[in-house]
């Protein structure tokens, strides 16, 4: 990989944590500064584990009774217009929306019990995306970094050239780019690397052709020689005083060059990119819809190395038809989670890449009326009962944690917040959540205030 690394390193805001401090003693006896672990853990090279994340990321909040959590002898209006399922788990059911998940519920974990109490889409999506209630609809602005964007920050990419996180096709939440899936204040070149921000926020029936990266096409030999006279330019405009900035904002350019220069030359990105080196008959066992086509080319990224990578799976807000607009959407989720599975599986890569499944909240138990001209059921916004599946990365499959009550509304076992869910990722990827990062004033903030690893699923 070309880097673009100049001078002496700066003095240590990479995070610290105590179990960190407590190797300080042996790091200097090999030559190494705590610093340079943690810069060294920020660009990959330090890395535990070679582990990935795939997050199917549902926008807009899908109700927890017509997936994972269907409540059969609940009354009409509660349980809704789907029936359950048996799945090849003794005793557990799922919504009949699902039932390609029914024949690989033994590879998954279902969690029932999450919960935020909150129905405002903005604070629910940066609570679920980040570990902690900040933003609102009174005020949009992220308050605290994503999952991913500590991932991109700690663990960096698993393979040298090629981003630690992607979306696919972009990166967001609430419709905002990349919004809570951002950096916030750890600076944006730890922001997720979006693949198509001209063709984004793609429905699950989406009929137009999908178009490829545009970057991959302009990529060539005239293109490597201008980039070779840029990063001259840049070489020359490195000798600005770096050990000055207290933004972050240089270190955030680096970020974004090194990324380009690394796409440019690197073949392995190229080519992971490239969904026509890809199957035919895969890509068809995926779906050839947009949730399937980038569900798969975010195996091929996790493959050639990044870490996390974020499927963006929009426009589950059915405040009314509930039947039509969930059912639509889940016969391509049902595929293109079988698939995966199917393909983590054959690659010998089940137990490295950790596949989640979530949105911001659930909806409400009891069916609505419809809306204004739509006079058909749906469901409205629901914090109380959220539910999330959880499959791969080393995990135990094959289980049910938490439950609800007999309606759906809130936890009456093993209730669990957003950030346990969150320790748990950072768990498998080997990132401890005390690390401290320093927030817009300066003020050393944990990566996770609250929350542990879920027991039940190490």
């Amino acid at each position: 990989m070309l880097s673009l690394h100049h001078g002496k390193a700066a003095v240590n805001c990479q995070g610290t944590s105590r179990r960190t401090a407590l190797k300080t003693g042996v790091l200097s006896c090999l030559g190494l500064s705590l610093s340079d672990l943690l810069r060294l853990q920020a660009h990959g090279a330090a890395r535990q584990n070679n582990k990935s994340v795939i997050l199917m990321w549902l926008d807009g909040g899908p109700s927890q009774l017509e997936t994972y959590d269907p409540k059969p002898d609940a009354p009409a209006e509660y349980r809704g217009p789907f029936g359950t399922i048996s799945t090849n788990v003794p005793g557990t059911q799922i919504c009949e929306t699902l039932p390609l998940h029914a024949k690989h519920a033994d590879k998954m974990s279902l969690i029932r019990s999450l919960h935020h109490n909150n129905g405002d889409h903005f604070a629910a999506g940066h609570w679920m995306l980040t570990g902690r209630f900040g933003s609102t609809a009174a005020n949009k602005e992220p308050m605290f970094p994503s999952v991913g964007s500590y991932v991109a920050r700690v663990k960096g990419a698993n393979q040298p050239g090629l981003p630690a996180f992607v979306g696919v096709p972009a990166a967001h939440a609430i419709y905002k780019y990349p919004g809570y899936q951002g950096p916030a204040y750890l600076g944006s070149g730890y922001g997720p690397f979006q693949v198509n921000m001209k063709q984004k926020y793609l429905s699950a029936n989406y009929k137009a052709a999908i178009k490829p990266p545009e970057f991959l096409a302009s990529i060539g030999e005239a293109d490597q020689q201008r980039s070779g006279s840029r990063l001259g330019l840049l070489a020359e405009l490195d000798n600005l005083r770096r050990d000055m900035d207290q933004t972050n904002a240089m270190a955030s350019m680096d970020q974004f060059q090194q990324q380009a220069v690394d796409l440019v030359f690197s073949a392995r990105a190229r080519d992971a990119f490239d969904m026509e080196k890809e199957d035919p008959n895969l890509r068809d066992r995926y779906g050839r819809g947009p949730w399937g086509h980038y569900t798969l080319m975010a195996r091929r990224l996790v493959e050639a190395g990044v870490s996390f990578v974020t499927v963006d799976m929009p426009h589950w807000d059915n405040h009314s038809k509930i039947e039509e607009g969930h059912g639509s959407k889940l016969v391509h989720v049902d595929r293109a989670v079988a698939a995966l599975l199917e393909d983590l599986t054959a690659r010998g890569m089940f137990d490295d890449v950790l596949l989640v499944v979530m949105g911001e909240f659930g909806r409400t138990p009891r069916l609505n009326k419809g809306q204004p001209g739509i006079p058909i059921p749906g469901r409205d916004h629901w914090g109380n009962a959220i539910s999330a599946m959880v499959a791969g990365g080393g995990l135990r499959g094959g289980q049910v944690v938490g439950a609800t009550n007999a309606k759906a509304e809130h936890p009456i076992e093993r209730p669990l917040k957003p950030a346990d869910l969150l320790a748990t990722i950072y768990h498998v990827l080997g990132i401890d959540p005390t690390m401290l990062f320093k927030d817009y004033a300066g003020r050393p903030v944990p990566i996770l205030s609250e929350g542990a690893p879920i027991a039940e699923l190490l």
